[in-house]
């Protein structure tokens, strides 16, 4: 339908250092790993403004800063599941965590304190991923073990002004999450539809005509992490395949190829001029960079001060 994309390569950047490792029992890998003994999972990619880059440690409650020397440091290390992560402009960390809900993270004393941890009474099934719009508003998946036997996951906005709304609760396995550059769509990785959805954002605040921006096939999963470029271009972290740029029309321009026994599962921009795109390698415990065609796009939020 469209032509071949162009291959794009990887190259290592940090590996988690040996005395972080050690395979220990977890109760989030028996379930998503029949119950193989993990040293870790990698997620949640985000850079701070020194050029910083924060991951999480799912199964063992543990957030790393990798500095642009590719040394780390454990910054925190608590109990609970932290899955996705972005650095606040004031400079703290928010952390999307599928035990405890939204939490807000102190990067330099490593405390961590809930912020949301329910919907009108009701717990989350499994917060998964977080992204800031223009006016600081926060919006977060809940993942659970959604599917398509259980296709009730769920997008959620929080701000000061409107408080906490779900904006769809129809989702199998929401993940990642961008918004476009108008601000005006919010792309959601519908990851065992193995789709990106577009949920068009109304004016009175909810969503309408929700439809697909992309349908994928193949992989291990289905898509996971996202990341915007300054062009419009969506980057699509597919699970076994690899990372696909589509321009703004949904047309495949790039590929990132993994390797036939990687997990790959979320990225984020960073590097000099941002155009390096950073891939964690969940199970190998390492990160990866490629230079992308052009340069991330910031979250608007970053030009503003907000408080979460």
């Amino acid at each position: 339908m469209y032509p071949p994309p162009e291959i794009i390569a990887a190259r290592p950047f940090a590996s988690l250092p040996e005395r972080f490792k050690g395979r220990r029992d977890s109760s989030w890998g028996r379930i998503n790993f029949a119950a193989h003994a993990l040293t870790s999972f990698l997620e949640g990619p985000s850079f701070d403004r020194s050029g910083n880059l924060y991951v999480v440690d799912i199964p063992f409650g543990r957030i790393f800063r990798i500095r642009p020397d590719a040394a780390w440091d454990l910054v925190a290390e608590y109990d609970g599941w932290p899955n996705g992560l972005k650095v606040h402009p004031d400079g703290y960390l928010v952390v999307a965590d599928y035990r405890r809900g939204i939490l807000r993270v102190d990067p330099a004393t490593g405390a961590a304190e809930t912020v949301l941890d329910s919907y009108r009474c009701e717990g989350f099934k499994g917060c998964n991923d977080l992204y800031f719009g223009p006016d600081g508003a926060l919006y977060f998946t809940d993942q659970g073990q959604t599917g398509l036997q259980d296709p009730t996951g769920r997008v959620y906005r929080w701000s000061e002004t409107r408080g906490l709304d779900c904006l769809i609760g129809t989702v199998p396995s929401p993940n990642g999450l961008v918004l476009n550059r108008a601000g005006t769509h919010l792309l959601v990785a519908a990851t065992r539809a193995n789709a990106v959805w577009r949920l068009p954002l109304m004016q009175d605040g909810g969503v309408s005509k929700v439809g697909l921006f992309v349908q994928l096939s193949g992989g291990a999963a289905g898509p996971d992490g996202l990341a915007l470029d300054i062009e419009g271009g969506l980057c699509v972290c597919h699970v076994g395949i690899g990372v696909w740029r589509f321009d703004a029309r949904g047309r495949p321009t790039h590929l990132v190829e993994a390797p036939a026994d990687s997990l790959w599962t979320n990225i984020a921009f960073g590097g000099a001029d941002g155009r390096e795109l950073f891939i964690t390698d969940s199970g190998r415990g390492t990160v990866l960079s490629a230079l992308m065609p052009y340069p991330g796009q910031p979250m608007a939020s970053h030009a503003t001060r907000r408080h979460v």
